[in-house]
């Protein structure tokens, strides 16, 4: 399929990087932190009860699932003040938690299959996650980074993907999305008029009753190709 792309904007986890890694990090780096400057905490809520007050606090809070940050947040100071801590840790948690949250494992083929894609047309990270391009060092080659906290809604929301066709000044129609998941990423992006890309790295079943994405790749190298393949399509 040949289509006209003038932009590009891609989701971050599990596109680029797989995050069930860091995740696992990031709990242990907490427990490892609380056991140095909160071993009260630490002993209240290992990795296990701190995974748990997490989930709790996420379906707790609905009005926050846009805001990542905020919700970890939360967590991190209903731990500290059950467990009778000074609250003033609760930043220097945090940063011990985004510190860890950002040292990422690309996937084999991303740095190179971006580097790609960004030469050939503008790209935009769009995520409902919170990581810092400017501390993973791939800043260089996105337009801008829009998050869900900062625009105050989550992906599939249709307000994200114009928000984001805005920033670019390319209509909707001429902007392909790019991510890992079928609903947030795909429908989504094609429900609010923007081309999807679907990339199944685990080869899952597509099941939307009518939506088919516009491409699907197993690894972002393959979307990299299809762009070189067709030179035209960053033209209108």
């Amino acid at each position: 399929m040949n289509f006209p792309v003038q932009a590009i904007t891609l989701d971050l986890d599990d596109t680029l990087w797989p995050f069930a890694p860091i995740g696992a990090r990031i709990d242990q780096v907490l427990f490892d932190w609380m056991q140095q400057h909160s071993p009260a905490t630490a002993v209240m809520y290992p990795v296990a009860a701190m995974r748990e007050l997490r989930e709790r606090s996420f379906h707790a809070n609905p009005h926050l699932h846009h805001d990542l940050s905020a919700l970890r947040r939360l967590t991190l100071q209903e731990a500290l003040e059950k467990s009778g801590a000074d609250l003033a840790l609760l930043e220097p948690a945090y940063e011990a938690f985004y510190a860890a949250r950002n040292q990422v494992e690309f996937y084999p083929d991303a740095l190179d299959a971006l580097a790609r894609i960004a030469a050939r047309v503008p790209v935009a990270a769009l995520s409902n996650g919170n990581a810092d391009l400017q501390r993973i060092g791939l800043s260089h080659h996105f337009t801008f980074q829009l998050g869900s906290r900062e625009h105050g809604a989550a992906k599939p929301a249709a307000s994200i993907f114009h928000a984001a066709c805005d920033r670019l000044g390319v209509a909707p129609a001429h902007v392909l999305h790019v991510g890992d998941h079928a609903e947030m990423d795909v429908v989504g992006a094609m429900q609010a008029g923007l081309r999807g890309c679907w990339i199944n790295r685990e080869a899952h079943p597509w099941h939307h009753p009518s939506l088919q994405p516009d491409l699907q790749f197993d690894t972002l190298t393959g979307l990299a190709d299809w762009l070189d393949a067709n030179a035209s399509a960053g033209r209108p």
